[in-house]
C-alpha cells in the first residue's frame, strides 16, 4: 500500500505523572518471589524495563487521549474546526459503548461534521489508524484528521499483582504467563495527518505492508475475569511470551520483505526505526533476524515499558523532538501485535 499526497503534520504526547519502577513491583511480589525462589531484579533484567508510568486514579483513556490531542493540534497549527475525521486507537477504552472517540470528540470541541470511530487491534491500533486515515485523505474524503491513543494500564498491573499473590498453585512455569502484564505502562499520543495540498507537513507518509498470522491468536489473550469475592471483575492477560516472540518475529520477517518490495526501499537506506517495544530480548532478536543495525533503533522502553498502541508512535514523536529523525531521512515504524498481526510503515522527511 502506497500513498502520494499524505503528510504527517504534528505529533503530541503526554506522559503520566506517576513513575513505578520494576523494583517497586517486585517489592509487592516479594512473598511470591520468596515462595518460587526467584531472584530480585529479574523483571528489569529480563525485560530491560527500569520503570513505567501510570496516570492518577480515575483517568480514563479518553482523558489521556485528549491531553495528547490538544498538543498535536497545537503543534500542527491546524484549527480543530478543520478536522474531518477523529480515530481513537487504543487497547484501553472508556467502556464498550459508546465509542471512546465520542468522548474525545466532545472534550476537544471538534465539529459535528467530523467522522469519529474507534479502531481496536491490540498494539497495532494506532498504526492501523494511520493507514485508514491516509486512505481517506488520499481519496479526497477528508483534508485532515486526528489520530489519538490513550493507554491506561493501571488496572491490569494491579489485578495481575493481586492475582499472583492469591494464587497458591503458582509455579515458576505458570508465573511466566503473567510476566508480560508486569511490563505494561501507560501513555498517550496523537497525530494530525493532512493532504499535502491542504497543508504541507514536514514528513511524507509513503505507505506500508502488513501480514496476519492468526494461527497464533491464542498466544496472548486478555480481558475481564469473573467477579472476585469483592464483586468486582478484574482485568487479566495471559501471554506465552517466548512463543509469541518466536512467531511474531517470523511474521515480522515476512512483513519486512513485503515492506521493502512495496516501497522500493533497501533496508540500508532507512536511517532510523521506531518500534513497538515489548522487551530488550525481543528487540535484539528482531533486528538480528531482519538484518538491521541495532544502533538505528530509537528506544523508549527502559523508562516507559510496553505502552501498547502508544509505543511506536510516541517513540517516533520523541525521536523527532530529540533530533534523531531529520530532513532528508527515511524512517520505518515496525509493529508486531498479538493476533498475530504485523504492520510496517515508511515515512520520508
Amino acid at each position: 500500500m502506497k500513498f502520494q499526497h499524505v503528510r504527517l503534520h504534528g505529533f503530541g504526547y503526554e506522559l503520566p505523572p506517576n513513575v513505578i519502577t520494576s523494583d517497586a513491583i517486585e517489592e509487592r511480589l516479594a512473598p511470591v518471589y520468596k515462595k518460587l525462589k526467584l531472584p530480585q531484579g529479574r523483571l528489569e533484567l529480563m525485560s530491560g524495563i527500569k520503570e513505567r508510568r501510570f496516570w492518577d486514579k480515575g483517568t480514563r483513556p479518553s482523558d489521556a487521549a485528549v491531553l495528547a490531542g490538544q498538543k498535536a493540534l497545537a503543534a500542527s497549527g491546524i484549527p480543530a474546526s478543520e478536522l474531518g475525521c477523529l480515530i481513537f486507537t487504543s487497547v484501553s477504552r472508556d467502556m464498550m459503548e459508546p465509542a471512546t472517540a465520542s468522548f474525545v470528540h466532545n472534550q476537544l470541541g471538534l465539529p459535528e461534521q467530523c467522522l469519529i470511530f474507534d479502531i481496536s487491534n491490540a498494539c497495532l491500533g494506532f498504526l492501523d489508524g494511520m493507514l485508514f486515515l491516509a486512505n481517506m485523505i488520499e481519496l479526497g474524503q477528508v483534508k485532515c484528521g486526528l489520530l489519538v491513543a490513550g493507554e491506561t494500564a493501571e488496572d491490569l498491573l494491579e489485578s495481575t499483582i493481586k492475582n499472583l499473590a492469591a494464587d497458591n498453585s503458582l509455579t515458576r512455569k505458570t508465573i511466566k504467563y503473567s510476566f508480560a502484564s508486569l511490563t505494561i505502562g501507560s501513555g498517550a499520543v496523537a497525530l494530525v495527518m493532512t493532504h499535502e495540498n491542504y497543508s504541507r507537513g514536514m514528513q511524507k507518509f509513503i505507505g506500508g505492508a502488513y501480514r496476519a498470522n492468526t494461527r497464533h491468536s491464542e498466544l496472548c489473550q486478555g480481558g475481564q475475569s469473573r467477579a472476585s469475592s469483592s464483586g468486582q471483575a478484574s482485568i487479566l492477560m495471559a501471554t506465552d511470551s517466548e512463543e509469541l516472540m518466536k512467531c511474531g518475529i517470523e511474521t515480522a520477517k515476512d512483513t519486512w520483505h513485503g515492506f521493502l518490495e512495496e516501497l522500493g526501499w533497501l533496508g540500508a537506506e532507512i536511517d532510523v526505526f521506531f518500534c513497538h517495544q515489548v522487551g530488550q530480548a525481543h528487540a535484539r532478536l528482531l533486528f538480528e533476524r531482519l538484518g538491521i543495525a541495532p544502533g538505528k533503533n530509537f528506544e523508549t522502553l527502559s523508562f516507559m515499558g510496553n505502552t501498547g498502541s502508544v509505543s511506536a508512535p510516541v517513540t517516533m514523536a520523541m525521536g523527532i523532538e530529540q533530533g534523531v529523525f531529520n530532513k532528508g531521512q527515511r524512517a520505518a515504524l515496525l509493529g508486531i501485535g498479538s493476533g498475530i498481526n504485523c504492520l510496517m510503515l515508511g515515512v520520508e522527511w
